[in-house]
């Protein structure tokens, strides 16, 4: 077992959870920093040459879990919570991808945040995938969205 400690806190424009665009054909371009601890910003040396990074980071305003969530993006019906990106999770860790638009010193200017203003990020990484989007399976989020669908 081991304990968590930010490296990083996230500015963005969201002050509040409902503020954050949810459901099918929520585009997520909202801008903002990642702004690195002083003592771990060696440890952006060459992130420049990326264009996306994963962001590792906590759900730190969210109370408890549930196994089983009801997500709105498909009507609230149910599915294991490890179907979904519910913030009620036994460990609560977010994992979003976002644009990384440039570097200054210790702090990232990032586009696609997903998260609120403060939220603590446990760890970042370059945004690497072979898998061919032809190869790729959506679950039951395909079902929502074909259903939200006029």
């Amino acid at each position: 077992m081991f304990t968590s400690r930010p490296i990083a806190f996230i500015h963005s424009p969201y002050q509040v959870t409902s503020a954050i665009p949810k459901g099918p054909g929520a585009r997520h371009i909202a801008e903002g920093t990642i702004e690195l601890l002083r003592e771990f910003e060696a440890g952006l040396t060459d992130i420049e040459g990326y264009s996306h990074l994963y962001v590792l980071w906590e759900f730190d305003r969210a109370q408890g879990f549930d196994l089983i969530a009801h997500p709105p993006t498909d009507g609230g019906r149910p599915h294991g919570v490890f179907s979904t990106r519910s913030p009620r999770r036994p460990n609560p860790i977010g994992l979003t991808v976002v644009e990384l638009i440039g570097r200054d010193g210790p702090s990232l200017r990032v586009r696609g945040l997903d998260m609120l203003d403060g939220t603590p990020v446990l760890d970042l990484k370059p945004y690497l995938s072979s898998i061919s989007p032809e190869q790729l399976r959506r679950g039951w989020i395909e079902d929502a969205e074909k259903r939200s669908v006029p």
